[in-house]
């Protein structure tokens, strides 16, 4: 019987265990037992021991008993129609079926196409949510190669006996390994990069013009009239694959973040892609695989002990006194050093020996 229940009414007897073996109870065993009784029984058209029936069939004993049994049935039904037709408890069987989905239609059939609508919906759902996973991945992809950083505020190395002691590390790597002599970043190209941003056109490569102009005036008012003497001892890395001189901590390299963070919030109050969601680290790069894609296929990371003599090496001093708006794609300079589009000049008491040049020989514009 609890076969029975649970082929014909699966999500019932699921749900209501109990409810649904009352509902058997109540309603569809009584029910199949009169159908039963009304059956005719095996070996009907004939009398017992071949006596003769009446003219329905029946011998006249069979007739008086059925008419008896008919009765009482009719009775019966008429019964539970009055019960049927009372108000019944709103947790009853009845009550239960009611509220079913399937209450009018085939139980099977209905259980079935319900559940195979579950399912195609499931994998309609998870072929769109791979496909909404795959657009988002490209639309990152878009976006990132889109605003990828294509210019940059640089403090350019102008001292000549910092250009002398990195060319002296940079020939003892090569010496050592001549395949990184295509991982060296020119004499010319030397600088620090203060943030990197995103131009996307000549008006917005105008506008982080009018955003450096517009820095100078803030970083003067910083300064206060004070130099800020940058010193470059010793050498470190990054994930082995960038080699680059450190700058020492002290008060100056605190102004120097200062100053950075001034400039990137001004030209970011212009609508100018600018900064990066890391810190701030002020070095000197003076190697790094990514400058060639045939070398990065042969060596995955730069081994310390090339460097191992310099590790410690004292570089030199390097004087603020010029920061440029430089494109990392558009053809340097003959000396090695980027495109320049503006440049801000200070004025400063410098004590070195060494003669910078003058900045608008490197660049289009300065302020």
């Amino acid at each position: 019987m609890q076969g029975l229940l649970r082929r014909l009414l699966p999500p019932l007897y699921a749900a209501r265990p109990a409810a649904a073996s009352a509902f058997l109870a109540q309603r569809a065993v009584p029910a199949l037992l009169r159908l039963m009784a009304l059956r005719p029984a095996a070996g009907a058209g004939e009398g017992e021991g071949g006596g003769l029936l009446s003219a329905g069939g029946e011998t006249p004993e069979q007739g008086g008993l059925e008419n008896v049994q008919q009765k009482k049935i009719f009775e019966e039904n008429e019964k539970e129609t009055k019960q049927m037709e009372e108000p019944r408890p709103a947790d009853s069987v009845d009550s239960l079926m009611a509220e079913m989905p399937f209450v009018d239609t085939d139980i099977e059939d209905k259980f079935i196409m319900h559940t195979t609508s579950e399912l195609n919906i499931k994998k309609k759902r998870k072929r769109t949510t791979g496909k909404e996973i795959e657009e988002d991945t490209e639309r990152k992809k878009k976006n990132k190669k889109q605003y990828k950083p294509n210019y940059f505020i640089s403090l350019p190395i102008t001292n000549p006996e910092i250009n002398r002691s990195i060319q002296a590390v940079q020939d003892a790597v090569i010496q050592k390994d001549q395949r990184f002599s295509k991982a060296m970043v020119h004499a010319g190209s030397l600088h620090v990069t203060m943030f990197v941003m995103h131009l996307s056109n000549e008006e917005e490569i105008s506008i982080a013009v009018g955003a450096l102009s517009d820095s100078k005036d803030f970083i003067e008012d910083l300064l206060k009239g004070k130099t800020v003497d940058l010193s470059f001892q010793g050498i470190h890395h990054f994930k082995n694959e960038v080699g680059f001189v450190k700058l020492t901590e002290n008060d100056h390299t605190a102004i120097l973040r200062e100053i950075a963070e001034t400039m990137k919030k001004i030209f970011q109050e212009k609508g100018i892609l600018a900064g990066e969601e890391r810190d701030f680290k002020p070095h000197l790069t003076f190697m790094k695989l990514s400058k060639s894609t045939p070398l990065r296929k042969q060596v995955k990371k730069i081994d310390p002990n090339l460097y191992e003599d310099f590790k410690s090496h004292y570089f030199g001093n390097e004087i603020l006194h010029r920061l440029d708006l430089c494109s990392m794609l558009k053809k340097k300079q003959p000396n090695g050093y980027y495109y320049c589009e503006s440049s801000i000049v200070f004025e400063s008491d410098r004590s070195l020996s060494f003669n910078p040049g003058p900045p608008e020989a490197l660049c289009t514009a300065s302020f």
